[in-house]
């Protein structure tokens, strides 16, 4: 394989924006290029296989013609850093890689097959570059991608002759004559490929024209006379070096086994979420081939099918010590009924039952060890599990290991957390696809086999829970684990279960409202241009707003000139053309129209909404929300504030009561900073950001305006989130220079912050992570990447993991004990949501004046920072009045 022209096209044929990491690194080239090689290697099954480079446009043939390839452009920012880690991803897959000083990728595959065909191989060769074609004879073919990376022609001796009229080895020949612009090599005036091919045909080759080029008649003639030198050297620099001096033979590049430990890791921090991506890049991995991987090899479970009557016994047998607990639906839907469990002992034995077929002592005792605390479970995504088992009566303690949780605590920064992943990366073993997770499976066709399956889920996840343990007591995380995030899953399963009241009637007039106002946008931007078009189009709006209005031109795109909301924005000060504004109205109210429209469709039949939490999404600790997301109802603004007024107090209860901390972050800051004049600045009682402001701009407090404040309050929150001074410049609308100056003048009187955050980001990039008050650990290890744009955002993650991650734990402590002092205190008001920092609760007739003072209480107490946290509470009978 080409490496740089495969990845080339990829990068070209993937949408840039759809494609980037957490941390900035963009993926479309590496994504389109993997899928390309596993189809290559499923459909050709190759024995050998290697991937050449370029290394850098210094070749032999820049030396000899120094306009070679000078017209082309430097490679897009996006592009960078995106062939290392194709490299280091070949490497994980132990595939030869070469890249040779002063020659071309092509070079090399050239020398590699024309050793490989003397030794007595056929070769297929992918390449998007149309020179390898003279290589082409009946053993090798060249396979070029004509659409994206999707599809490949297969270039024979007798495809080349039908497309070209030639022969492979006049190619060169007739690409000399024609020229070729993308490697700068000029052809002759008037001279198209109609013509380069007629005079090979008949004169058979390049050579053989050159030395009868008097027999050429005509201007055609003439031309090619006056430009042979030319053409001449385009046929030196146009044939491929076929003796390269190369590290191995075509005998050495044998395809082995993968690295799957390294493989997996690095497409973890690729975050390739699809399963069905590793499945198919695993699927050609020579090692799963030669060993024929099947479904639960190498796992002996020594497991039971258990009818009526028997899990009792089974269970007063073997329920003294901990064991695994896997089901089907919770396994595979996350929700719904249970039809299928499987249990297994640490002592080995394993067994499987169907709930519905539990008599009432089987019952009973299932019941009984679910809600022993003293009984350990070792589960995966124990959220699910609580939550689903809740709906049959079951309440679940005792949960020692939720494989999900203690996967993220390693390893924060993943984005997949299936069962199957963590087995193969950490277990080195293969579920299998009936183990792999995503789709159900096909019950009926074989229930042993099936059953069978199920209980190696179960013992998997015992195996998994023993190596968590000792990694993350490796690492200070099993107390996290225990005392935080195991308790908080049981907390969220049950606020997920108790949903908060949503009234349909109120959300379904804003919903009507809001489509009015879309409705009207779209009526005013036809009117501002004279005629309709599709507001919702890129296209159309790019035609509108730069050919047909001639408005500035914005940032550059693939797809052309940018229309995005910053886009949009900038138009509208720069201009004084109403469709703009316009946009930036429809496009408003729209995403407020989806927004409610969502809420309503998640309306249950008990009249309220059920969100589900997740603790594994962001890799700060913080809680995220999502089906629906309540965390993306807006607050700040009227129509924001009137969709949460749909949220109401439900039957049997008093009133709403939000509670949440006062610039919390700010106060982490201060505590971890150890900065005097900020902790001052906030325990004060002043108004924080004008004690602040006063002392950046050296005024009075009476002196601080609305501006300075803004700016301050900016400044502050933004360092708390790794805010760059380009950034600031940005959400201030100043230049960068001015922006710089007003962050030195906040460093010169708080100088314990800067140099903090100094301090931060060296000790991670010495260390390789970041870590909170209560040891939850972040990961960077682009901090020591040779990548600019990958290294300076992990720099801005060093600076907000600490803070950000730090402020999320708390307010998980302050949610457990607000949880825990409500049921020591048997009052019946109880937690709905939590949302970025705030709690909300259901208040029972007359605790409300009892749940204020715990809340209060319990949130302030949740950990002691030299800069005291500060607690805000309000109540009424919907989510928005109760805000405070």
């Amino acid at each position: 394989m080409d490496g740089h022209s495969l990845a080339y096209r990829a990068f070209y044929a993937l949408p840039v924006e759809n494609f980037s990491t957490s941390t900035g690194q963009t993926t479309n080239a590496i994504y389109g290029f993997t899928s390309m090689l596993s189809n290559t290697l499923r459909d050709e099954e190759p024995t050998h296989f290697a991937v050449a480079f370029d290394v850098s446009r210094k070749t032999w043939r820049s030396a000899e013609f120094a306009e070679y390839k000078a017209n082309r452009s430097k490679a897009p920012d996006e592009f960078k850093g995106q062939v290392e880690l194709i490299g280091e991803l070949l490497d994980a897959m132990k595939v030869p890689r070469f890249a040779v000083e002063g020659f071309e990728a092509d070079d090399v595959i050239a020398t590699l097959t024309t050793q490989a065909t003397a030794e007595g191989y056929k070769v297929s060769i992918v390449t998007g570059d149309r020179d390898a074609l003279q290589l082409v004879t009946d053993d090798v073919t060249v396979l070029y991608p004509t659409k994206g990376v999707s599809e490949l022609t297969r270039f024979t001796p007798e495809k080349v002759q039908e497309k070209y009229g030639l022969t492979p080895a006049q190619y060169p020949d007739f690409a000399a004559l024609r020229g070729d612009p993308s490697d700068n090599l000029p052809g002759i005036p008037g001279v198209g490929e109609k013509t380069a091919t007629k005079w090979i045909s008949q004169f058979g080759s390049f050579a053989e024209l050159a030395r009868r080029a008097d027999e050429v008649k005509g201007k055609a003639g003439e031309k090619l006379r006056e430009h042979l030198e030319s053409v001449t050297l385009n046929r030196h620099l146009t044939e491929l070096c076929r003796d390269v001096e190369l590290a191995c033979r075509p005998a050495d590049l044998e395809r082995v086994a993968y690295d799957r430990e390294t493989l997996n890791v690095l497409l973890d921090a690729l975050e390739f979420r699809h399963l069905n991506f590793r499945e198919r890049l695993f699927a050609v991995d020579p090692g799963a081939q030669e060993e024929e991987v099947v479904p639960d090899a190498g796992i002996d479970v020594d497991g039971t099918l258990l009818g009526r009557g028997e899990l009792a016994p089974w269970l007063a047998e073997h329920a003294d010590g901990a064991l695994g607990l896997a089901t089907v639906d919770v396994w595979k839907l996350g929700t719904g009924s249970v039809s299928e469990i499987a249990l297994a002992a640490a002592d080995g034995p394993a067994a499987w039952f169907d709930p519905a077929q539990l008599d009432e002592e089987d019952e009973k005792a299932f019941a009984a060890w679910c809600a022993d605390p003293a009984r350990p479970k070792a589960v995966h995504d124990a959220k699910a599990i609580m939550r689903v088992f809740s709906e049959h009566g079951w309440s679940v303690a005792g949960v020692s290991m939720d494989t999900a949780l203690a996967a993220y605590l390693d390893k924060p920064g993943r984005r997949s957390f299936a069962m199957d992943a963590l087995s193969v990366e950490y277990l080195g073993r293969e579920l299998g696809p009936a183990d792999a997770g995503g789709g159900q499976l096909a019950f009926g066709a074989d229930e042993q086999a099936e059953a069978q399956s199920l209980m190696v889920k179960a013992r998997t996840i015992l195996d998994l829970g023993e190596m968590f343990e000792d990694r993350l007591a490796q690492v200070g995380a099993a107390e996290l684990l225990r005392d935080l995030e195991l308790p908080t899953s049981a907390l969220l399963a049950r606020m997920e279960r108790s949903g908060i009241c949503a009234d349909r009637e109120w959300l379904t007039g804003l919903e009507q409202q809001f489509a009015d106002a879309v409705q009207q946008a779209v009526r005013e931007a036809h009117a501002s241009v004279g005629h309709e078009f599709n507001l919702g189009s890129p296209k159309q709006l790019q035609e509108v707003l730069f050919g047909e209005l001639g408005l500035p031109k914005t940032k550059k795109t693939k797809t052309g000139w940018t229309t995005d909301a910053d886009a949009l924005a900038w138009l509208a000060a720069q201009t004084e053309h109403e469709l703009p504004v316009l946009m930036l109205r429809y496009r408003e109210q729209q995403k407020l129209r989806t927004t409610v429209e969502g809420l309503i469709k998640t309306i249950a039949a008990d009249g309220r909404i059920h969100t589900s939490f997740s603790q594994t999404v962001a890799a700060t600790g913080r809680l995220s929300s999502t089906d629906p997301n309540l965390q993306n109802v807006p607050v700040r603004t009227d129509e924001g504030r009137a969709i949460r007024r749909a949220f109401r107090v439900g039957q049997g209860y008093e009133t709403l009561m939000t509670a949440d901390y006062s610039q919390i972050e700010l106060r982490v800051m201060a505590h971890l900073s150890d900065d005097e004049k900020l902790i001052e600045a906030i325990t004060s009682g002043e108004d924080l950001h004008t004690t602040v402001a006063s002392q950046v701009f050296a005024v009075t407090e009476d002196k601080v305006d609305a501006e300075m404040r803004r700016k301050i309050k900016a400044m502050s929150y933004g360092l708390a989130y790794g805010l760059s001074a380009f950034g600031l410049s940005q959400q201030l609308d100043i230049t960068p220079d001015e922006a710089r100056k007003l962050m030195d003048n906040y460093f010169e009187r708080f100088g314990g912050v800067r140099d903090y955050l100094h301090r931060v980001v060296d000790e991670a990039r010495a260390c390789g992570y970041t870590q909170t008050i209560m040891g939850r650990r972040r990961y960077l290890p682009d901090l020591t990447s040779d990548n600019r744009q990958r290294r300076e955002m992990a720099e801005r993650m060093a600076l907000n993991a600490p803070i950000q991650g730090t402020a999320a734990d708390i307010v998980k402590v302050a949610m457990l004990r607000v949880d825990k002092a409500l049921r020591e205190e048997k009052l019946s008001s109880r937690m709905l949501l939590q949302v970025h920092d705030e709690i909300v609760l259901e208040i029972a007739p007359g605790e409300r004046t009892a749940a204020e003072a715990l809340v209060r209480r319990e949130m302030a107490g949740a950990v002691q920072l030299r800069a005291p946290l500060d607690v805000s509470v309000g109540a009424g009978d919907d989510w928005e009045s109760a805000a405070h």
